[in-house]
Order: structure tokens, then C-alpha cells, then sequence
């Protein structure tokens, strides 16, 4: 089967690490969905507005292993063309809110180590912005995506027939409300909001937990980048203390 790449997202996640673990409803943090030229058709996108969520299929594009899957791939040029990438997959894998040490079925979590590298999410469809540059842009909230993660396609979130409220969660259920405060000086948060600091979108991020679950050491100083921003703090006793905040 061959996929084709129809758009892009656009956030500020420049790495891996502190990308939400789940979409969230209630998140403030804004990723834009570019088209790609061959796709950026306006009746593509025709009612789309009159859904509140949507529903992303989306590539692991910084996954790798052994299995290869064809991508063809818009380019600039709107010449297409297709690239093998190699990807790796396990039948058990150790999710990290179970500390790292505990081994469940790959079709029991969502982990991106998978026979095939596909993530679904839903998302809050904000607005449609029309753009000079890229035309027709889907600004959408609670995606958790790397930027410039590939979109293989976009269907309509329907609240009756992909709802499902009494649905069990397996071990997520323990960590659904799981999360931190999140501290920091004062000065220090006062002369990043004056550079323009992201710092709501920030503090989100922060109170998740970037950290794998098997990591608790109270000395320790992490480092996140997010929107241009470089971000040091340490965890102890639930609480997120910031040391550093600088532009890169």
C-alpha cells in the first residue's frame, strides 16, 4: 500500500521529549495542519467547519525498524516521489508511565514501535485560517505531534458513534489525572514573558511530566526545547521547579 503524504504539522515540539503522551481536550497548545501543494485544494477542506474534532492519521516519522513501508512523499516541485523507510517493531514493549520495567502487548498501548508506524488522535478544530503562503490551514488543539510530523488523512470526529463513555482504559486509568505543579521564580518568569515566552503553553507541558516514569531522581537537571525556547528544571515531590528559561 502506498500513503501519500497530504499535509504537515506545525507546532512548536522541535523534539521528542515533553510531546503530550495523550491528545487532550482541555490542552491550550495550538499545532497548525499545512497541506501539501498537490492537496491544498479548497474543496477539499468544504464544511469541514461545521465540526468541532477531527480525527488525524498520522505518521511515527522519527521511528525506525525493520520492516519497509512506502511513502510517497509531495514535494515542493508537486513532484512525487517514494522513499523506503525503515522501521522496527516488537510484540511486547515497556510504556513509560508503567516505569519502564514492565512489559505489555504492542496492541495494548499506544506506543509508536509498531508493525506499521501510524498514530490516530483527535483534535479540537479550532479555526481555518486562509493563507496568503499555504492556503487553506486547520489550526487544531490537543494533537500530540512532533513538528512537521507527515498527516496521511483527516475524517469528522462524530460524538455519537466514536463516543464510547463507559469504555474501560486498561493501566491508563491509574495516570488519566495524573500531573505536577509547576514552580518558578517570579523574576525569572516575569523576564521570559517579557521576551515572549510561551509560558502557558509551557506550564501545560511541564505539569505532564516529560519525564519516563522509571526517572526520579530529585538532582537532576532535565532540558526542553519548545517554540525557541530552552527550558532546565528538576522534579522533586510532585512539583516541577524551573531553573532556567532562554531563547535558543
Amino acid at each position: 500500500m502506498q500513503l501519500q503524504v497530504i499535509a504537515h504539522a506545525r507546532n512548536g515540539f522541535s523534539q521528542k521529549f515533553g510531546i503530550p503522551r495523550q491528545s487532550r481536550e482541555e490542552s491550550c497548545i495550538e499545532t497548525h495542519i499545512v497541506f501539501t501543494p498537490a492537496y491544498r485544494v479548497r474543496e477539499a477542506l468544504r464544511g469541514v467547519e461545521e465540526y468541532s474534532h477531527l480525527w488525524l492519521l498520522w505518521g511515527f516519522s522519527e521511528v525506525g525498524n525493520s520492516n519497509t513501508i512506502k511513502v510517497a512523499t509531495t514535494l515542493e516541485t508537486s513532484e512525487i516521489s517514494e522513499t523506503s523507510k525503515t522501521l522496527s517493531w516488537s510484540p511486547t514493549v515497556r510504556p513509560p508511565r508503567l516505569g519502564g520495567n514492565k512489559r505489555m502487548g504492542v496492541f495494548a498501548t499506544r506506543s509508536p514501535f509498531r508493525p506499521n508506524p501510524i498514530g490516530l488522535t483527535s483534535v479540537r478544530l479550532l479555526r481555518v485560517e486562509d493563507t496568503t503562503e499555504n492556503g487553506l490551514v486547520l489550526v487544531v488543539s490537543g494533537a500530540d505531534l512532533l513538528d512537521g510530523t507527515p498527516i496521511y488523512d483527516i475524517k469528522p470526529y462524530l460524538a455519537f458513534s466514536d463516543s464510547h463513555p463507559n469504555a474501560k482504559n486498561g493501566f491508563a486509568e491509574a495516570t488519566q489525572d495524573y500531573h505536577l505543579k509547576v514552580h518558578v521564580d517570579e523574576d525569572l518568569l516575569q523576564d521570559a514573558l517579557r521576551k515572549g515566552c510561551p509560558w502557558v503553553a509551557l506550564e501545560e507541558i511541564l505539569s505532564q511530566d516529560p519525564r519516563p516514569a522509571y526517572q526520579n531522581d530529585p538532582e537532576r537537571i532535565y532540558h526542553m526545547d519548545y517554540a525557541g525556547w530552552k527550558i532546565d528544571f528538576s522534579i522533586n515531590n510532585a512539583t516541577v521547579c524551573v531553573r532556567e528559561m532562554d531563547l535558543l
